[in-house]
């Protein structure tokens, strides 16, 4: 397991939380107290809470499901691209789409419709029309990619999330909770943790404190991934073993008892 420490922590400055009068009082219980009108955030809760919720992701993709890595912030967009994209699970690193869960169905439409012409960039479509209309089919592609990009794979719900500050992507929040998948989040001392399943007490502003937890998280995912994988092969091998220990039945000569 990819364990977090203390000075890694600290380093990153992930027990910087907000100032004391930006806060939310259900936070209390994760503030170690406060320097200088800052809340400083207790790291020794941060280990623990962040251990449950590395081995939740980890054994989510183990069952078989992906995560869906949500950071639209400026400070976060790198990070959450780059890292999921390593994991090789989904992301939402732009603005946030109503109904991206709630109405999957119609997002989906929108991605095959991304890769409808992603297709006909690549086929020779654009060549057989006029330069006007594949302008106006590459425009689109681009701001379908922008929004759609991250989830373009992304087949069905994902078991979970991965939520840099909640309290941004408040809607992608409700959106899980609506249809009973999980969040898992990092969480600053002016969110709400009430409707978040796995709270990772920190900073979610700093860029290296976000970087620090994307990076583990995929690890996470990339240790349910190759857990995953080895079962599977395990299963495999075990089932072709048996098959070969079993051989063709072979009739019994009757015995014959003189009396």
């Amino acid at each position: 397991m990819a364990q977090i420490t203390m000075k890694q922590l600290l380093e990153a400055g992930v027990h910087f939380g907000h100032q004391t009068k930006r806060w939310n009082p259900k936070m209390k219980p994760y503030i170690f107290g406060a320097r200088n009108g800052i809340y400083i955030i207790d790291l020794q809760k941060t280990v623990r809470y962040f251990k449950s919720a590395y081995d939740f992701i980890k054994q989510t993709v183990e069952n078989g499901d992906k995560i869906l890595f949500v950071g639209t912030k400026k400070q976060a967009q790198d990070a959450i691209t780059e890292e999921t994209i390593r994991a090789g699970q989904h992301y939402v690193n732009n603005r946030w789409l109503g109904g991206m869960l709630t109405n999957f169905s119609t997002i989906k439409g929108s991605i095959d419709r991304l890769k409808k012409i992603e297709a006909m960039a690549q086929d020779g479509t654009y060549e057989l029309i006029t330069k006007k209309e594949a302008l106006q089919l590459e425009r689109e592609r681009a701001k379908l990619e922008k929004s759609l990009g991250g989830i373009k794979s992304m087949a069905k719900l994902p078991g979970a999330l991965f939520v840099i500050d909640p309290k941004k992507e408040t809607i992608a929040v409700k959106e899980a909770r609506k249809l009973g998948i999980p969040v898992v989040a990092v969480v600053d001392t002016n969110c709400d943790p009430d409707d978040i399943d796995y709270i990772i007490p920190g900073n979610d502003d700093a860029i290296r404190a976000i970087r620090l937890f994307a990076a583990k998280m995929a690890d996470a995912c990339i240790e349910g991934s190759q857990s995953r994988e080895t079962a599977i092969r395990t299963d495999a091998e075990g089932a072709d073993v048996a098959d070969k220990g079993t051989g063709p039945v072979v009739a019994e000569t009757p015995v014959t008892i003189e009396a």
